[in-house]
């Protein structure tokens, strides 16, 4: 069963701290569908440690909804939890991803391996790999020409038979950058953080 993520992008009124402001602090300022309706879970473990079957640390995993969120985000979120349908609610602000090391690679794996058969489907088989590669590999196309272990293995493909294999290293610039689709919902935060700062610009997500 698949992973899909929700939510919105919210931002903090630069007076809401003064005495005359009376209303909400932080209010909602556009849904995330727009920007990104994707679920790739290289970059949802990679942000908030969902599905993260690559091992990354993620940057904002599990912190729940923010404690003064606007109405319409707890009305949209409280809609749908009592159904047991939404889980791993979490938030990050701007400040924290316009300084996240793009080129950081995921602890918890060596890398990637995708195995493409055109002949049995059209969908590609991913693996994180670890220090060795999988045996169920290796019994069925041979030991990868790239290296005897992944920890140690040069990115490359190659063939075997007509299946079509690729190994690569994966970063953290990779996983959210051009082509990810993030890179919209990081520039639409980027532009509001240039009239909210970027304390005042955050990303609420939740996932079913």
């Amino acid at each position: 069963m698949s992973t899909d993520i929700y939510g919105c992008i919210e931002t903090r009124h630069p007076c809401a701290d003064d005495d005359w402001y009376d209303d909400e602090p932080w209010l909602y300022a556009m849904d995330l569908s727009p920007l990104y309706s994707g679920n790739d879970y290289t970059a949802f473990g990679c942000l908030f440690g969902v599905r993260n079957h690559a091992g990354w640390e993620p940057v904002a995993a599990g912190r729940g909804l923010p404690d003064d969120a606007s109405a319409q985000v707890r009305r949209d979120y409280e809609q749908w939890a009592p159904l047991g349908a939404l889980h791993s609610a979490t938030w990050v602000t701007w400040q924290e991803l316009e300084t996240l090391d793009m080129s950081a690679v995921p602890r918890g794996s060596s890398g990637l391996l995708r195995i493409q058969e055109p002949e049995t489907s059209a969908a590609a088989w991913e693996y994180w790999v670890t220090d060795t590669w999988p045996t169920e590999i290796i019994t069925r196309f041979g030991e990868p020409p790239v290296g005897s272990s992944p920890a140690t293995a040069r990115p490359g493909t190659w063939t075997s038979g007509s299946a079509q294999l690729g190994f690569h290293r994966v970063t953290r610039g990779q996983a959210l950058g051009p082509g990810s689709g993030w890179e919209h919902v990081f520039a639409v935060m980027k532009a509001l953080a240039g009239r909210f700062g970027p304390q005042g610009v955050r990303l609420v997500a939740y996932f079913d």
